[in-house]
């Protein structure tokens, strides 16, 4: 499983999700810098991964370093993700995969589009679900099927446990879309992004001015669409994608459970997803795409303007 990518990469960020990342670097054994803000953080992703980081911020690094990178991956919280992409996009990189979902709202994300465009560098999104094994294999199955007909969803966040995580100003009430879009962008990305869309929302939350949404409409591959989600209640993420002969079940995401035209029994569907428990789920498939440019499974930065315009309407703003 293990090949070598040779390309020079930088790793900004050296929280949880930067060390999965550095997992995945490490296996590939891909030559890579890793650049830290603080000393605790660094310590502990030096412990889990054994590689030196460099402490002291991305422009304190990059004003003492000649080297030429091609490739950079951004992981440092949702409030810094734009300035950070940026700076690498100043600096003169031009492959960038930035953490979901690239900025704290459209403002942010746009000036990174507008960055990149100028800079003409590509600035990918890693949501990472797009690159799970459950999901290559629902593909093909949708391929088998002539397509979706229709899909469903629910982004229920558990917003008591959410109300005692700390957070940098901004990422909570911002979060619809800096965490439930890995839900919404799924369903889109299998079942067509909207054509047609018609959203309420109601309810709010003392750290989120809504609580409860819902909203249906029609895809781009002509597919029929619903979601819900109540923040207020209990349930879970959740996809349901529909053709004529199977109803594809993602719960919880990783998993692929399929029901046959006819029967009511649900299945779960063998898929080969050793790479999904050996790493993050998605992260291996991701970071290997990225570095060898197979750019198709990606959101652009571009699209993901238009994304968070629809998210917004979503998100009742």
């Amino acid at each position: 499983m293990s090949h070598h990518i040779n390309k020079d990469i930088l790793l900004v960020g050296a929280g949880p999700m930067a060390i999965e990342y550095g997992k995945v670097l490490t296996h590939l054994e891909c030559s890579f810098e890793v650049i830290g803000r603080g000393e605790a953080s660094s310590m502990k992703f030096e412990e889990a991964t054994k590689k030196k980081v460099h402490v002291g911020g991305l422009e304190k690094f990059l004003s003492n370093n000649k080297q030429n990178f091609e490739f950079a991956i951004v992981s440092v919280g949702v409030e810094k993700l734009a300035d950070i992409t940026i700076v690498l996009l100043e600096a003169g990189i031009k492959n960038i995969l930035v953490e979901k979902p690239a900025g704290l709202n459209l403002k942010e994300i746009k000036k990174v589009a507008d960055k990149a465009k100028e800079k003409a560098a590509k600035v990918l999104i890693a949501y990472n679900r797009r690159f799970y094994s459950s999901v290559e294999k629902a593909i093909e199955i949708i391929k088998e099927d002539g397509g979706v007909t229709s899909f469903n969803f629910e982004f229920t966040e558990w917003s008591n446990k959410i109300r005692n995580i700390e957070k940098a100003p901004g990422v909570k009430e911002n979060w619809l879309l800096a965490n439930s879009t890995h839900v919404i962008d799924l369903a889109f990305f299998l079942g067509g992004k909207p054509k047609e869309l018609s959203s309420y929302s109601g309810g709010s939350l003392e750290w989120h001015d809504k609580a409860i949404y819902s909203g249906a409409g029609i895809s781009e591959k002509g597919a029929l669409f619903s979601y819900q989600a109540n923040w207020k209640a209990p349930g879970r993420w959740v996809v349901e994608v529909l053709t004529n002969k199977h109803r594809l079940y993602f719960k919880p995401m990783e998993s692929l459970q399929i029901q046959e035209i006819d029967s009511v029994l649900v299945n779960p569907v063998g898929i080969e997803d050793d790479i999904d428990k050996k790493f993050k789920p998605g992260l291996y498939r991701q970071v290997e795409h990225f570095l060898t440019n197979q750019l198709e499974r990606f959101c652009t930065i571009e699209e993901q303007v238009e994304n968070v315009k629809l998210y917004e309407k979503i998100a009742g703003r």
